[in-house]
């Protein structure tokens, strides 16, 4: 605010009741306040988000601009300014124009009103809403939010003093949880958030949780969630099993700060009665079933899966706070509900651990009071209610992202589901094969080891492998760990495998290890009983650019370039009468480029359906197509995708194995080749650092914020991942629409094909083998409509018996 200072205007302190006049201003920052908009510019401020010159303070920015009066006279002598510092003010010239227009206050703005239009009036609270949620505003959206929910309870508490409530179950019986019975510490904010008005208005809203005893409350509360606009419904289990796991209780919530909880099996010494699981859940089922009854929850792909357990299929889904959080920013905060609520709402939930214990002595939820498992699963719906009345209005201020989440995150969830519940058919005895012989490979490769090294070591030790290579064998130190020690990470390990065989055999070994102990031991043990098959669990929410990911097992991670491997794929195999059929986007990220950057020379060799590498070889190389060697067509391979990797010319030297003076050159032909490229990735830098966040084609943003860092390898890093955040992710939201569109067809009673696997660009459906053809015919047409790009999408189809040869 110093800027403003003139003979007009001075500046009050109103803490320490100082003023600052223009001699004030200069006493106390060195400047005159003409000049305070140039000190900011240089220095930066973290709170503001202006980028500043790195290491430049207030002593440096005071000394130039009293030395040469103005930034522009600074610019003027910036090669005469010495030093490291002086290497900083020539690094940094680029974000200075920026930094100056961001610590300028503008002046000059009309103002349509008069003295009558300046009056306070009432907040119109669905303009506030969207302003907040659009600018990101979350503590004034969070305090609006807190002030409806407040004047709502007082309205509602009003209105039940008149009259019992139609519309939910009244809070007054004799089984109902009063706020006074739950424990503060459990539903109070962090110490560190009390001192904020707004977290500690949410805490202080009025909680009304009630057990359900009887069948009549029971009756009460179907016939609330009946006529209810959105409800919130959670299910409490016995493990995360999500295909053995039984129910223990439910939880619902209509209204924020008013839930129920439903005990069915708790199952502890002295346990009250409870009502019959199976006469509850079929009350329940008309209602969790009904399509056009909206239903809310946290995670709700594995409360369908608990249902469909007693044979209830829940439909409706129409909210789920876990995705509203991921699609709203999926890095500000983990999108579990315990996270989510301390990060939008201040609020410290009861946390599973509080109930049940931890480690060796928790206990099952069944084992939990019944008291208590009410505190904890109410709070479940309720929270989820809150979080929802958060988030939901922030995606509505944002139409691009409310739509990403409505036409691909929340209707996935049902695809991921059935994948999930159909599992994958694996051969058992075919994995005992192969890890028998993996066991034996790994004693072969330590054989050689030893021999190599001229001595026994144990490869699993890193000290001991950093005492061989490099004091024993004297290799060259490459990277060093936190500690100081030489590092033998596997990066470092591929740099010397460049030129030495022992690092070479270490690799191989650690990939032998890595595929037994993760797969041909550990899959058989992951086999259901039942179903004989593995079912590994997707997620929808981990990955910041919106890929999926997966565990138990995780299909992400099994390697197709090594040849055990791709023996690893051939135990998952197809049912007796049907096949595997594996269909794959071809360079998918590649296209996305050529349509982002709209270069003329990429766009064209799509078109033609040209081998984009060897097109690439061809120009960079300057010959003609049909004279490319392999050898060219491999370095511009890793060239098209080293550049959307964000791949320095060092980097591409390394991989390449050339100097990197060559390997410059070759990046520098690419440019000159496709100038559409350059354009696009300087541009998208720029609107990073502009925006603070990247979009894909379908509007998903990744917000980073270390794109504005003063730490330069955390910058560099930022600048890599906006340029490939929005082809990745943009590939990301294009699999999902295929998974929908896909599973859309196979969920006709006529069609013999279910999908089985998602693994990055491709995915799996078994298919009854007479159907194949047509099969193939379907999944291809409807994979490449998932995006009208400026290039068509390609995908390659094969099957087989087994994912090896489908592949």
């Amino acid at each position: 605010m110093a800027q403003l200072v003139d003979a007009q205007i001075t500046l009050i302190n109103t803490m320490s009741g100082s003023i600052l006049d223009r001699a004030g201003v200069k006493a106390k920052f060195d400047v005159f306040p003409e000049q305070i908009i140039d000190y900011l510019a240089l220095v930066g401020d973290t709170s503001d988000n202006i980028p500043g010159i790195d290491k430049v303070g207030p002593k440096t920015a005071a000394k130039w601009l009293n030395a040469y009066h103005s930034l522009d006279g600074l610019l003027s002598h910036a090669a005469e300014v010495p030093g490291k510092v002086g290497e900083n003010l020539r690094a940094g010239l680029d974000t200075l124009a920026l930094s100056r227009q961001l610590a300028t206050i503008r002046t000059d703005l009309e103002l349509p009103l008069d003295g009558a239009g300046l009056k306070r009036r009432e907040p119109d609270v669905p303009r506030l809403r969207a302003i907040y949620g659009r600018l990101e505003l979350r503590s004034l959206l969070q305090q609006l939010e807190a002030n409806a929910a407040r004047d709502n309870a007082a309205a509602a508490m009003a209105s039940e003093s008149a009259a019992p409530s139609a519309a939910a179950p009244s809070a007054a019986a004799p089984s109902a949880v009063a706020p006074s019975d739950i424990a503060p510490s459990d539903i109070a904010p962090n110490a560190a958030l009390l001192s904020d008005p707004v977290a500690a208005r949410l805490a202080s809203l009025p909680r009304e949780y009630e057990t359900i005893s009887d069948y009549a409350q029971l009756a009460h509360w179907c016939e609330a969630l009946k006529r209810s606009a959105l409800f919130a419904f959670d299910t409490e289990t016995t493990s995360l099993d999500y295909l053995n796991t039984e129910i223990v209780g439910v939880s619902f919530c209509i209204e924020a700060g008013h839930a129920a909880y439903v005990p069915l099996a708790h199952d502890y010494a002295g346990a009250p009665s409870q009502l019959d699981r199976a006469r509850v859940l079929e009350a329940l089922r008309p209602l969790l079933e009904d399509p056009s009854l909206p239903k809310l929850g946290q995670h709700l792909k594995f409360d369908m899966h608990v249902l469909e357990n007693y044979g209830i299929a829940l439909r409706g889904q129409r909210f789920d706070t876990m995705l509203e959080s991921y699609v709203w920013n999926s890095t500000a905060t983990r999108h579990d509900m315990d996270s989510m609520a301390a990060h939008y709402l201040g609020l410290r939930t009861i946390h599973f651990e509080d109930v049940a214990g931890k480690g060796a002595k928790q206990i099952g939820f069944n084992q939990v009071s019944v008291e208590r498992a009410a505190e904890y699963s109410a709070e479940d719906a309720d929270v989820t209610m809150r979080l929802h009345q958060t988030l939901w209005p922030r995606l509505e201020a944002a139409p691009r992202l409310a739509q990403l989440y409505r036409d691909i995150e929340q209707p996935l969830v049902p695809v991921l589901q059935r994948m999930e519940r159909r599992g994958v058919l694996i051969d058992r005895a075919m994995l005992q094969t192969q890890s028998g012989e993996l066991l034996l490979r790994l004693r072969e490769l330590e054989a050689l080891t030893h021999r190599e090294a001229g001595a026994a070591f144990n490869l699993d030790s890193p000290k001991q492998l950093q005492q061989i290579l490099f004091e024993r064998l004297g290799l060259p130190v490459l990277r060093k760990t936190p500690s100081g020690t030489p590092s033998t990470g596997e990066d470092v390990l591929e740099e010397l495998a460049a030129n030495f065989p022992l690092p070479k055999l270490i690799l191989e070994y650690r990939g032998c290890a890595k595929l037994r102990s993760t797969y041909t031991e550990k899959l058989p043990e992951q086999i259901d009983p039942v179903t004989g098959r593995v079912h590994t669990s997707y997620h929808q929410a981990v990955a910041a650019t919106g890929r999926l990911s997966s565990t138990d097992p995780n299909l992400q991670n099994i390697p197709i370039r090594s040849a055990e491997g791709r023996r690893i794929r051939q135990a998952f195999i197809a049912e007796p009468g049907h096949s595997l059929l594996a269909a794959d986007y071809s360079q998918i990220e590649l296209r996305i480029m050529a349509h982002l950057s709209g270069d003329e020379g990429l766009l064209r060799a799509f078109a033609e359906d040209r081998d984009i590498h060897q097109a690439t070889a061809a120009e960079v190389f300057g010959v003609a197509l049909d004279q490319v060697s392999l050898e060219q067509r491999r370095s511009a391979k890793a060239i098209n995708f080293g550049l959307i990797y964000g791949m320095s010319a060092f980097g591409l030297a390394r991989q390449l194995g050339v100097a990197r003076g060559a390997a410059q050159s070759y990046v520098d032909l690419y440019f000159a080749r496709y100038p559409g490229v350059r354009r696009y990735m300087d541009a998208t830098r720029e609107q990073a650092r502009r925006e603070g966040y990247v979009e894909t084609v379908f509007g998903r943003r990744l917000y980073l914020p270390e794109i504005r860092s003063r730490n330069r390898a955390m910058q560099q890093y930022a600048e890599r991942s906006a340029i490939n955040a929005p082809m990745q992710g943009t590939a990301a939201d294009i699999i999902k629409r295929a998974m929908i569109t896909v599973d859309r067809w196979c969920q006709d009673e006529q069609v013999p094909a279910r999908l089985i696997m998602q693994v990055h660009d491709e995915l799996v459906l078994e298919v009854r083998t007479d159907f194949l053809a047509q099969a193939r015919i379907e999944v291809g047409a409807r994979m490449n409509g998932a995006a009208q790009l400026a290039v068509p999408l390609k995908v390659e189809i094969g099957s087989g018996p087994n994912w090896d040869q489908a592949h």
